[in-house]
C-alpha cells in the first residue's frame, strides 16, 4: 500500500464499554468494519458482516446460535428492553432492530425496520423494506411487507426452506473468508 495507509482490521472490533464487555462465541465471524459493543451476547456460529454494529450500551443485546446480521445492520437497545434474537435467523443487508424481539428462524429481509417492543414470531419472514411497528406482534410463520408493516399471508414450507438456504450459505461464508480472504496490494 502507499505511504501513509494501512491495511483495515482483518477483522470487526469488540469494544468494552465500562463494565460491559460482549461475549463471543469462537466460532463468531466478525467481519472487516464491523464493531460490537458492550453487553452483547452472539452464540456459536454466527456472523456479524461488513460495518454492521451491535451496540449493547445502555441494555443487552442476546443475539442466538447460526445467526447471520449482514452487511451495514444496525442492532440497538433501549433502557427499559433488550434486544433478542433466536437461532438460525437471518438478517438481509441495512436491517435496522431496535429493542425487539426476534424468535428462531426468521428471515428479516433487506433495509427492514423492527422497532421496540415488537416481537417476530418463530418461522416468519420480514419482507424487505418492511416497518415493524413499536408492539406489533407477528405471528409465527408469518409474511410481513409494507409500511406500516401487516401480515399479508402465511409463510409456505418454500418460503421457509429458502430462509433455511440462506442461513446455511451464511454459515460456508464466514467459513470461507475466515479460511482465505485476503487484502490486495
Amino acid at each position: 500500500m502507499g505511504a501513509g495507509k494501512s491495511n483495515p482490521s482483518p477483522e470487526g472490533r469488540v469494544m468494552r464499554l465500562g463494565d460491559l464487555e460482549p461475549r463471543l462465541d469462537p466460532s463468531v465471524y466478525l467481519a472487516p468494519g464491523s464493531l460490537v459493543i458492550g453487553d452483547v451476547t452472539i452464540g456459536e456460529q454466527s456472523s456479524v458482516w461488513f460495518y454492521s454494529v451491535l451496540r449493547g450500551d445502555v441494555n443487552s443485546i442476546k443475539i442466538g446460535r447460526k445467526v447471520n446480521i449482514q452487511d451495514m445492520s444496525m442492532l440497538h437497545v433501549h433502557h427499559s428492553r433488550p434486544l433478542i434474537v433466536g437461532d438460525r435467523v437471518s438478517m438481509g443487508h441495512g436491517v435496522v432492530l431496535h429493542a425487539c424481539v426476534v424468535e428462531d428462524a426468521c428471515l428479516i429481509g433487506i433495509r427492514s425496520v423492527i422497532l421496540d417492543g415488537a416481537v417476530v414470531g418463530v418461522e416468519s419472514i420480514i419482507g424487505a423494506g418492511a416497518l415493524v411497528p413499536p408492539g406489533m406482534h407477528v405471528p409465527p410463520r408469518s409474511l410481513v411487507m409494507g409500511v406500516p408493516g401487516k401480515v399479508v399471508r402465511q409463510a409456505r414450507p418454500d418460503d421457509l426452506e429458502s430462509a433455511r438456504q440462506t442461513m446455511e450459505s451464511y454459515i460456508k461464508n464466514a467459513l470461507l473468508y475466515r479460511s482465505s480472504a485476503s487484502w490486495g496490494e
